[in-house]
């Protein structure tokens, strides 16, 4: 199914007033799993960080901004970019966060096949963006020029061990503006490495309990809502039993490892100058 007329339904009733973004941020913080694991992420990163001015981040396929809330609200002497090729989704962010008062986020209108800052970025974040892009490999090569010596890519992507809900090849992908199931932990290193990264550490996500969350959580309320948007009324009584299945099932995947899964997590670090 596209997913895109889902996430701009929700925009329509989620971007009306402060709160209500507001109140669909928290939503989302906790009901993505990926927001889970790449929130773990971050607070070391800020751990690691936190003795240092003048820190940029570039959020790479910035989405509903949620990502660039987080940082910027955290770490108000940081200078957080965020970039997407949908205009609607930076016009709409633009608002919300002149509304906020945040003023260490810029929003801008790019094609992270063309968008490069040399040496710029202390940390980029791609969050479930690259399986969008046929050519990853200049994407990738962007981000290591974009990134200071010493900076780190933080990417969230499905892989290919049943991401985006392929478990067979016959199957097709759940999000049809996937151009790639997902990757697989070579094939990703790989790439990362011939793009100039001089390290690279990954582990799965989505493991048994991921999967069965994300199945109760986003799945299934998104093949109802592209069935008809009338399941909006009960999709807040759905939620409301199922919710804390969700939390449970989260929680265990952000804490165990997993020989398996069907996300990934990839840091890649831009070598040091000597």
């Amino acid at each position: 199914m596209y997913y895109d007329p889902i996430k701009q339904t929700l925009g329509l009733v989620f971007n009306r007033w402060l709160f209500t973004r507001r109140l669909f941020y928290r939503l989302l913080d906790i009901l993505l799993l990926r927001t889970w694991h790449i929130h773990r992420e971050l607070k070391g990163y800020f751990r690691h960080m936190q003795a240092k001015n003048n820190v940029h981040v570039l959020d790479a396929g910035s989405g509903f901004g949620q990502y660039s809330h987080y940082i910027a609200r955290r770490n108000p002497d940081w200078k957080i970019t965020g970039v997407d090729l949908k205009e609607e989704e930076i016009a709409s962010c633009r608002r919300f966060f002149a509304k906020s008062k945040l003023t260490n986020v810029d929003f801008q209108l790019a094609d992270l096949l063309h968008f490069r800052r040399e040496s710029f970025y202390d940390l980029i974040i791609s969050v479930d963006v690259m399986e969008h892009i046929e050519n990853d490999r200049t994407v990738f090569r962007n981000f290591f020029d974009s990134l200071k010596p010493g900076g780190l890519l933080l990417v969230n992507t499905p892989s290919d061990k049943g991401g985006s809900g392929v478990t067979d090849k016959e199957d097709t992908s759940f999000i049809s503006e996937h151009v790639r199931d997902g990757y697989g932990m070579e094939e990703i290193r790989e790439k990362l490495l011939v793009a100039g990264f001089s390290a690279v550490e990954m582990k799965y996500t989505y493991g048994l309990p991921g999967s069965i969350s994300w199945r109760i959580s986003m799945k299934y309320p998104i093949l109802l809502l592209g069935t008809s948007r009338l399941f909006l009324i009960i999709l807040p009584l759905y939620y409301l039993f199922m919710m804390p299945f969700a939390l449970i099932l989260n929680f265990l995947d952000v804490r165990l490892n997993h020989s398996s899964g069907t996300g990934l997590l990839v840091k890649a670090w831009k070598p040091s100058k000597a």
